[in-house]
């Protein structure tokens, strides 16, 4: 049976807190059932810039906190040498549980399929209604196919201005998961500190 998509979980009316408050009971997918928790946005609501990732990791599941993972430690040091205060941005993923495959004791990340990208996308569009950024920095081909559409490549158009279809203007830049599996860490990283420096030239 097909999952219903969030719609009619997602809250139209008061504001980030309510999103917070009904982010769990979702139903809108099968990732809730082997999820630990639901992982929200986080940072100022009124933040100038978004940056919206993938999909929670294992330490985010495990915390029910954005970027708290291997992967959010390097994007904490990458926002440092772009001259971004993490505290100043809003930090959200564009699927909000963690899917996962299991090996032994491990979990594994699997990428969201295109159903669940899209069954999660209300949640998105209620986040980037609420904040109403300037700039979007979006990481991650699964974030780029939930905003971008699914023809739009990463690798070809990053550290480009974009215009999301709500008319926001965007940077897309790759995973820093992907920097953390790089076989040229050091050029990969200097690439993704480049792309964040391009977001931060273009909010001005």
């Amino acid at each position: 049976m097909k999952a219903p998509g969030a719609e009619q979980w997602v809250p139209h009316d008061g504001g980030m807190r309510k999103v917070r408050e009904s982010l769990p009971d979702c139903r809108g997918c099968e990732l809730w059932e082997n999820a630990e928790h639901v992982v929200p946005g986080e940072g100022p609501v009124r933040a100038r810039m978004m940056l919206i990732g993938e999909t929670p990791g294992d330490q985010e599941d495990k915390e029910g906190h954005v970027f708290v993972g291997p992967a959010g430690h390097l994007l904490d040091k990458a926002l440092v040498e772009a001259g971004i205060d993490r505290t100043q941005v809003y930090l959200t993923n564009a699927v909000k549980h963690f899917r996962y495959e299991r090996q032994g004791k491990r979990r594994i990340h699997k990428t969201p399929s295109a159903g669940q990208i899209t069954a999660c996308h209300p949640w998105l569009t209620r986040e980037l209604e609420i904040v109403k950024p300037a700039l979007v920095v979006v990481m991650g081909s699964v974030a780029a196919k939930a905003l971008l559409g699914a023809s739009f490549r990463v690798t070809q158009q990053r550290g480009q201005r974009l215009e999301l279809p709500g008319r926001q203007t965007a940077v897309a830049t790759v995973h820093p998961s992907s920097v953390l599996r790089s076989n040229d860490f050091r050029r990969d990283f200097e690439q993704f500190v480049s792309d964040l420096r391009t977001a931060v030239d273009l909010l001005g």
